[in-house]
């Protein structure tokens, strides 16, 4: 039976000392780049998997980041769940556990997180679906919690030099890139679908349509809004129908919001959502994919550099550029 690999296998295997391994493990910032590509290479050529349990009692951390659950709305809810899967792999790649929690609200959701900071349960937080006055940033870092989030920082003036780490999908640059494809095949009368203003994603799925129509000198004033709801959706594209609308084709910001749509325009219409889920796959609507795997591993970079441990205090960001996904 084959024992598994001990910090004494690395070493041996790297020609460096046991402590070398554990600077590499615990502080690769102080091991010399060529020192720290050698161990590095002992360490997956051997398997090696450092004992958790005996780290989390010498470094007094949980290894452990929170992350809540939040309630499913609308068919785009699948979309979390492919990041929380991508999430958990690129977290246990690091020695890092995912612990998930349900809140009813915001409030709810601060009053869990200062529980399980009091019981030292997580070292850190991912803070998904950003909002405008979002709250959670501001109380994590008033007590230097390490945390990223999933979403830029919506309101701040400018996002980019954010207290905090972030991740996020460019929605801009996927609806313009989807709407320019529609007015090269030539449809002339694209519209929008959109959710009421402000918020953050939408506003920016929003621009990226404008963006391509104006650049392509065509009028952008059929933007319609409507709740995240199917039939809310088609009720909204019905009546701009009745009031005289005529599209050539339609890009949503959601693949619920496409899939109201196309309930009111029918398969003649192209309709674009957002977030291809199984249902858009199912039914054949093109839609805008996110980088779910990217922005996992993402996260993950930006809260723990490149140890194993968070980091007391990081800063910095990633806009991951999405594709659009054709069909029909």
């Amino acid at each position: 039976m084959t024992h598994p690999a001990t910090v004494a296998d690395v070493a041996l295997a790297a020609g460096v000392s046991r402590q070398t391994v554990s600077n590499v493990l615990n502080r690769p910032e102080v091991v010399r780049p060529e020192t720290l590509s050698r161990v590095q290479a002992a360490i997956q050529g051997l398997g090696y998997r450092p004992h958790a349990s005996a780290r989390r009692l010498r470094t007094r951390q949980s290894s452990t980041l929170g992350v809540r659950l939040e309630p499913v709305h609308g068919i785009s809810g699948a979309v979390l769940d492919r990041f929380l899967h991508a999430l958990v792999e690129s977290a246990d790649e690091r020695g890092m556990r995912i612990l998930l929690f349900t809140a009813t609200d915001v409030d709810d959701e601060l009053t869990h997180m200062e529980r399980l900071v009091e019981g030292s349960d997580v070292d850190g937080f991912v803070l998904t679906s950003t909002f405008h006055g979002d709250p959670r940033a501001a109380w994590l870092g008033d007590r230097d919690i390490p945390f990223v989030t999933f979403g830029r920082p919506w309101g701040l003036p400018d996002m980019d030099a954010a207290p905090h780490p972030w991740v996020d999908v460019d929605g801009r640059s996927g609806l313009c890139e989807a709407t320019d494809h529609l007015v090269a095949q030539g449809h002339r009368r694209v519209g929008f679908l959109g959710w009421p203003s402000p918020s953050g994603q939408g506003d920016e799925r929003r621009r990226g349509w404008q963006d391509a129509m104006r650049a392509a000198g065509l009028p952008d004033a059929d933007g319609l809004t409507s709740e995240d709801d199917v039939a809310a959706a088609t009720r909204t594209v019905a009546a701009a129908i009745d009031d005289g609308a005529g599209f050539d084709a339609l890009v949503c910001a959601s693949d619920t919001l496409a899939l109201g749509a196309r309930f009111a325009l029918g398969s003649g219409v192209p309709v674009v959502g957002y977030d291809d889920t199984p249902v858009a796959e199912a039914l054949g609507i093109s839609s805008v994919e996110q980088p779910l795997v990217e922005v996992a591993s993402a996260a993950v970079e930006l809260l723990m550099g490149t140890g194993r441990s968070v980091l007391p205090a990081s800063t910095g960001h990633r806009l991951l550029a999405p594709r659009v996904v054709w069909r029909g």
